[in-house]
């Protein structure tokens, strides 16, 4: 896992870690990327541990794979670990039964590491597995956690505070309701999607994953407010598309756009202000991951990995998409009919 620092030219890694290592001390590395990049314009690039500083040591009885992410500040990371010191729940947390066809049930936990003298500190051991970890990069110790089971969670998203108080669904979700692909886009707001990729005859509650994840129920890309825990959905793939649901999405920092990718791997853009929908790159055929789209910090570019470009549709480049000039420039008032 990468995390890019939220105040400085700076890239933090988790060095011997990651799925399907073996268990071991871990570390927390800091990579000068700002050193890197003038040295590589000087055609003066230096071994690696010029330009890389450790910031701490994970023993092995925290065992994690590097979902991490680093505080608004710089200056934390929060990561989440399982094993032996899981076990004991937060106060008044119980453990999860098993969901899902990928992941069993088992405690997890989430810690924060001291960037400046590698110090670990407890945050909070719950009853399921945690995915994804996010900081809110506009408020220091505010954390996104996901509930991962390779699929539908019943309860995906989770937001906690850094000295570990406050956990509580993100978005509290319904039975029937795919919740995926959080992403925390500025000091207020999280994006997430509400999947409509199955068919209403197959989503049975006998099914794998119960009544989940159909259009008999609303779906889309939704921004929830991280404070007033209000939920307003912004735009959904047009009935016409084979791209079938929004899957995975994304939205700039001032709050005027959304992006989704879909299972056609086609690129959409939601404009929060019109609520006008509009296909930006895509389809192609296939790919060896998902598209996962993210916005610069300006609201002007689109990061995406695609197969477009590889000769056998499957290997990912990193490529860009702007948002069209065109879009960039309009201009919103209210007007009521004449």
């Amino acid at each position: 896992m990468l995390c890019l620092s939220n105040i400085a030219m700076k890239l933090y890694v988790l060095s011997g870690g990651g799925r399907g290592q073996a268990p071991g001390p871990k570390q927390i590395l800091e990579i000068d990327l700002a050193k890197l990049f003038a040295d590589g314009a000087a055609k003066s690039v230096k071994p690696a541990a010029n330009y890389t500083r450790v910031c701490g040591t994970i023993p092995p009885s925290l065992e994690t794979d590097g979902n991490m992410g680093v505080d608004a500040n710089d200056d934390f990371m929060y990561f989440s670990v399982k094993g032996p010191e899981t076990a004991q729940l937060s106060s008044g947390l119980t453990l999860q039964p098993a969901f899902g066809t990928r992941f069993k049930a088992g405690a997890s936990g989430l810690r924060a590491m001291n960037l400046k003298t590698g110090e670990i500190k407890f945050i909070v051991n719950v009853g399921f597995t945690i995915g994804h970890v996010q900081s809110n990069p506009g408020n220091p110790g505010e954390i996104v956690v996901a509930w991962e089971t390779g699929g539908k969670a019943p309860q995906r998203t989770w937001f906690i505070k850094s000295d570990g108080a406050g956990l509580r669904p993100l978005y509290p979700e319904a039975p029937y309701e795919w919740i995926t692909h959080e992403a925390v886009i500025n000091k207020d707001e999280a994006v997430i999607a509400i999947l409509g990729h199955r068919s209403i005859a197959s989503a049975t509650p006998e099914s794998d994953w119960g009544i989940s994840g159909t259009y008999e129920h609303p779906t889309g890309v939704a921004i929830v407010n991280l404070h007033t825990r209000e939920m307003r959905i912004v735009g959904q793939v047009p009935a016409w598309s084979k791209g079938r649901s929004d899957w995975h999405v994304a939205g700039s920092e001032d709050g005027r756009w959304a992006a989704s990718d879909d299972f056609q791997y086609e690129v959409w853009i939601y404009d929060r202000h019109s609520g006008e929908v509009n296909l930006l790159a895509g389809p192609q055929k296939t790919g060896a991951d998902h598209i996962n789209p993210t916005f610069n910090r300006e609201g002007t570019k689109i990061e995406i990995q695609s197969a477009l470009i590889s000769k056998d549709n499957r290997p990912l480049n990193i490529c860009i998409v702007p948002v069209p000039k065109t879009f960039l420039s309009r201009t919103y008032s209210v007007k009521t009919p004449e």
